[in-house]
């Protein structure tokens, strides 16, 4: 089986260095960036600006070599883990996910709030968050992730994943 993704658009951020940057949205809730769509995307943004927040989906494509076993940022013991247990750029198809607030739409430029994402990051996709479908109800766990949204807010990156 062989697929094709496409560069949508283009995630412009205040970070061009992957050290000392916010390691979720959380921890960067009041910084803005723009993400810039090719124009052949313009009509798939219609009636979006309706929606308080999106998912984007981008590709890590500053990551060289992915791994199975990392430490990640918010583990606290800095015990190696599981990959797919973790939010780090190194899994195998280099996918990100951002959970960012929608500021506004304006031709084929969006502006988003809390962004932890790398200046010049290729955008594959963007959906509407819609708190119905998923808004998680009930016991939430997670995992070994033990930080609380203090320390989720304050941790910066360092140059665990930075390819030399």
């Amino acid at each position: 089986m062989t697929f094709e993704m496409k560069q949508i658009a283009t995630i412009r951020s205040p970070f061009r260095d992957l050290i000392n940057m916010p390691v979720q949205p959380k921890g960067a809730k009041d910084l803005c960036a723009t993400i810039v769509f090719d124009e052949q995307y313009s009509e798939g943004l219609k009636d979006l600006e309706g929606f308080s927040h999106v998912y984007l989906i981008y590709y890590f494509h500053k990551v060289k070599e992915p791994k199975l076993r990392v430490i990640p940022f918010n583990d606290k013991t800095h015990t190696p883990r599981g990959v797919f247990s973790t939010r780090t750029p190194m899994h195998p198809n280099g996918l990100g996910l951002s959970v960012v607030e929608l500021v506004k739409v304006e031709g084929t430029i969006i502006t988003i709030r809390g962004v932890d994402i790398l200046d010049g990051t290729p955008l594959l996709d963007i959906k509407p968050y819609i708190e119905n479908f998923d808004k998680v109800e009930g016991e939430v766990r997670s995992g070994w992730m033990q930080s609380s949204h203090a320390e989720v807010s304050q941790k910066k990156s360092d140059d665990r994943f930075v390819q030399n």
